[in-house]
């Protein structure tokens, strides 16, 4: 799909960001492709993990800053119909049943972070770097704010956009952006490990806990029990959890 390069191998669908040239940035045919191919990782059975990756030496840069330049002619309502694109994917990325996960070299910047947070797995190279820094262009992190508020707590989320500071892979992981942090050249084998292991798993149970999992964001502490009994009893009644439990129960 042009700037978005789409591999299906072994249930991994792995979505490769494929603008070396500008640093991968984020253009709208380049978010309008990922709209479509996580719609499609939705619908399609024979994908049950999606990997996300930025060609080249970075995962992304951030919003190609050209067509942010030539968006400020529009008409308000025409950009926030555009930024809008860019925050429902970040919402379809959390709402789809089946784990993505990114995989990050180099810099990710911007709405690359953008990327990363919203993912629910995030692996780099230890050589990668992590940061919102559009305060220093004048811009606002909008999209991604609320789920940096999520992550890092109030504190931590305001000093990274307020500053524009850009973190080390190791500060990224402290502060919950990362789950894990890999030499560089162990990055590609890695996830590969991570995704196989995932595609593996249970389909019914991964979709359940990531459903149950975000919905506890907004939950109270009885609600968010009730729920989790809810679910609890949902996967007992899977064929693929008594399988499992009677092969348990046999050893």
């Amino acid at each position: 799909m042009g700037s978005l390069h789409v591999s299906l191998q072994d249930r991994v669908l792995t979505l490769t960001l494929d603008r070396p040239d500008k640093r991968n940035a984020l253009d709208s045919s380049l978010i309008e492709a990922l709209h479509h191919e996580l719609e499609r990782a939705e619908l399609d059975a024979e994908v049950r993990v999606v990997v996300l990756g930025g060609a080249g030496k970075d995962f992304c840069a951030g919003a190609d800053l050209e067509e942010v330049l030539a968006s400020a002619d529009r008409s308000p309502g025409e950009n926030e119909a555009s930024a809008l694109r860019l925050g429902t994917l970040f919402v379809r990325m959390r709402r789809l049943p089946k784990p993505v996960v990114a995989k990050v070299q180099g810099r990710a910047l911007a709405g690359g972070a953008g990327l990363v947070t919203a993912c629910d797995l995030a692996v780099a190279g230890a050589g990668a770097q992590v940061g919102y820094p559009e305060i220093q262009h004048g811009f606002v992190p909008a999209m991604v704010m609320s789920l940096l508020r999520r992550i890092t707590g109030e504190k931590m989320a305001l000093d990274l956009i307020l500053t524009g500071r850009v973190l080390s892979a190791d500060e990224a992981r402290a502060a919950g952006l990362l789950a894990r942090v890999v030499p560089d050249t162990d990055l590609d084998r890695e996830v590969e490990a991570l995704a196989r292991g995932l595609a593996d798993s249970s389909l019914t149970a991964v979709a359940l806990t990531k459903h149950l999992f975000y919905h506890l964001e907004t939950a109270s502490l009885d609600d968010a029990i009730t729920l989790g009994a809810r679910v609890n009893a949902l996967a007992r009644a899977t064929p693929e959890c008594r399988e499992a439990i009677a092969r348990f129960l046999k050893k």
